[in-house]
């Protein structure tokens, strides 16, 4: 099974492999920091998807309330609820499954990196920033590959934080706490490969700091829940305190102060009467 994912995805094993030559050939870039353009280069191309990514978030943050209270609504019955999710997905043109595009569209990439460090681990070589001594080896070979994991675990945790707005807090939670679980099998990798998801993360991280600018938050609702639930009709009984119909208290006239009595006083040395 193995061998014919490694087959099928011989194609793309090539265009990375080519990709790198023009970086680290024509260009001049060290085999790391082709790497790294590559990254990038992949998220440049993701783009349309990340769009719409985007959008399909703030689609689920606007209609949150409303899945919401289906969830309260449909509590006991899983399959009632799927049902009517699905039927609200397609009422309101929500993709849920967009917020996932990216990261599927980056796994034969991944893959495709992976077999090309390993066919030719012994021409892309290098040292990264002078600290990794090699990009062709397992990020464990050297204690430098142990700081990399520790900035792709952070890196991965962070990336989660900023894209995950509109999962659950359980599933969010898991999310973050997946990275530390899956350090023993990245450290087996080579650091080329950390190198590259640790580029895409930071990208991720840069990603997310926009989206949160471009996603709306809710606006409270301009009328109070007091209000709205006594609402005034052609049958509601006026009220007491003198407002008109639309709620608004006409201002009363203010009070004149009393009058005082006028003093008079006598002259002196008049006739008595």
């Amino acid at each position: 099974m193995i061998a014919g994912i490694g087959n099928a995805l011989q194609p793309i094993e090539h265009l990375m492999k080519s990709i790198l030559d023009f970086f680290h050939g024509s260009i001049g870039l060290p085999w790391a920091w082709s790497i790294v353009a590559l990254t990038v280069l992949v998220r440049i191309v993701l783009v349309p998807l990340t769009v719409r990514q985007i959008h399909s978030m703030q689609s689920l943050q606007r209609h949150a309330p409303e899945m919401k209270a289906l969830q309260q609504k449909h509590k006991g019955d899983r399959a009632k609820l799927n049902e009517e999710l699905m039927k609200f997905y397609k009422e309101n043109h929500i993709n849920p499954a967009a917020s996932c595009l990216p990261l599927v569209a980056q796994f034969p990439v991944f893959i495709a990196l992976y077999l090309t460090l390993k066919h030719f681990s012994h021409h892309i070589t290098g040292s990264w920033l002078h600290v990794v001594p090699d990009i062709s080896a397992k990020t464990t070979a050297h204690w430098s590959g142990y700081i990399l994991l520790a900035i792709y675990a952070g890196s991965q945790i962070a990336s989660t934080y900023f894209m995950g707005t509109t999962m659950d807090k359980t599933q969010r939670n898991i999310m973050m706490v997946l990275p530390l679980a899956f350090i023993t099998v990245v450290s087996r990798f080579p650091v080329g490969l950390v190198l590259y998801w640790m580029t895409t993360n930071l990208w991720t991280v840069g990603q997310g700091l926009v989206t949160r600018r471009l996603v709306p938050k809710a606006k409270p609702s301009a009328v109070p829940a007091a209000a709205a639930g006594t609402r005034r009709s052609s049958r509601t009984p006026p009220r007491d305190d003198g407002a008109d119909g639309n709620g608004a208290v006409p201002e009363q006239p203010k009070p004149k102060p009393p009058t005082q009595p006028r003093i008079v006083k006598r002259k002196k040395g008049g006739a008595r009467p």
